[in-house]
């Protein structure tokens, strides 16, 4: 390992809505089932990849699993899982990996898409799964990153981004439409290609945003990339 390197940490998270507050099904939290990452750099080389279904979730959980939005893709999680592709693992497992790559790279950024919503949703699993003993996922040291957010001071202030959203029809149904900042769209015009499609799996789609990220660096932009901003 090249202790001159600043190792990123790009995450990803597929979820499932409904957890047990007070014997009452709440429906509002997200749980993470499926969580991919990535230990990369600025200029997107991949040093470290992992995937993990997690067990109390995917497994124990099968009613809410079945009613989440991707249901459809649990068959091909099985094919995986038994063909090793992916692991199938309980949180804590996962969560000792996770601790072993931070340490091992020295993390201390990582980044995701719209990064508030996994950051949640990993706060709300392990909060669920350990009963609170733990409250949050992330070490307080390691400042995280936003790619939407940067995105949107880079990329989507471009004249070529608005334009190819405007003829393919990728922007917002407000009254002023705006170009969208997916990271599907946004992928879609990094590499040229309009029919692209998500996978909406945690490695596949955590290797998306990690290009998106390098791309941002490219424009050589002022942006703020912090999710929490420090005061």
């Amino acid at each position: 390992m090249d202790k001159r390197i600043n190792y990123l940490m790009g995450l990803d998270t597929e979820t499932c809505n409904g957890i047990m507050v007070e014997d009452k099904l709440d429906l509002s939290q997200s749980i993470v089932y499926d969580i991919g990452w990535v230990i990369t750099d600025k200029k997107g080389r991949i040093y470290e990849t992992r995937s993990f279904l997690i067990y109390e979730v995917f497994v124990a959980m099968k009613d809410v699993m079945a009613s989440t939005y991707y249901a459809d893709k649990i068959p091909m999680y099985w094919e995986q899982i038994e063909s090793g592709q992916r692991k199938l693992v309980k949180f804590s497992t996962m969560y000792n990996i996770f601790w072993e790559d931070v340490k091992k790279y020295n993390v201390k950024n990582a980044f995701a898409h719209n990064a508030r919503f996994d950051v949640n949703a990993l706060n709300n699993t392990i909060r669920f799964l350990t009963k609170s003993k733990k409250r949050y996922f992330f070490p307080y040291r390691i400042e995280m990153w936003d790619t939407l957010k940067m995105a949107r001071q880079t990329i989507g202030k471009q004249k070529s981004y608005r334009k190819f959203c405007e003829i393919n029809n990728f922007v917002t149904k407000h009254r002023v439409p705006q170009p969208r900042l997916t990271a599907e769209i946004l992928y879609r015009y990094i590499t040229g290609d309009v029919t692209f499609e998500e996978s909406h799996t945690g490695l596949e789609d955590v290797l998306i945003e990690t290009k998106i990220l390098v791309h941002c660096f490219r424009q050589h932009k002022k942006m703020e990339k912090r999710l929490f901003k420090v005061a």
